[in-house]
């Protein structure tokens, strides 16, 4: 049986670092926004959007989804690198075989689904014949313009999408069971601010 564990109890020792945990969350915001716009774009399509929302305002959810999709692919190799390099730090007490697996898995597919997914959606974006743009700037395609691939990539796009929304959901799920159920001290490691 699991012991609870204090608030005070919780030191950086058993933390992420600082910038870890920064990129955790602005990393959380940015997902779920493009979750949300990456649904409304993909239930009411171009002319969906353009015919509710008008043009300008279709063009800016495209423009800053393309935007925001290539900030967390750079935050995520960042992220990836600081993982590396730092490492995940230890548990205040250690999970059982089981949790410490499907940690291990759910991070890593985290991790493989937020690198691939901005990735499929640059391919697709550019085999479309699209601009892939980063706020004022269009980013090269790096391949040439086919659009039976486009829309290959974009399915591949929208399935991970998916994927990440249950993902998303075990993970909340886990985090709330290790903060409210067993009080482990878990939930604590990527908090922001002070001990939580």
């Amino acid at each position: 049986m699991t012991r609870a564990i204090r608030d005070d109890q919780v030191t950086d020792t058993y933390r992420y670092a600082l910038l870890q945990r920064a990129l955790h969350w602005l990393i959380v915001l940015l997902v779920l926004g493009l979750l949300g716009v990456g649904m409304l774009i993909g239930s009411l399509g171009f002319d969906g959007l353009k015919a509710n929302f008008g043009i300008e305002t279709t063009n800016t959810l495209y423009a800053y989804h393309k935007t925001f999709g290539v900030l967390v692919l750079g935050l995520m190799a960042l992220r990836l690198i600081l993982r590396l390099t730092l490492g995940p730090p230890p548990y205040r007490e250690p999970l059982s075989p089981f949790k410490s697996a499907a940690s291990r898995t759910v991070h890593g597919l985290f991790y493989l689904l937020l690198l691939a997914m901005p990735i499929l959606g640059w391919m697709a974006t550019a085999a479309g014949g699209y601009p892939v743009q980063f706020f004022d700037w269009n980013l090269p395609g790096f391949i040439g313009k086919n659009e039976k691939l486009s829309e290959t990539l974009f399915e591949l796009h929208e399935l991970v999408g998916w994927t990440l929304i249950g993902l998303i959901l075990i993970h909340v799920g886990a985090a709330l069971t290790h903060w409210l159920v067993w009080k482990d001290g878990v939930m604590e490691r990527m908090g922001l601010f002070g001990n939580r």
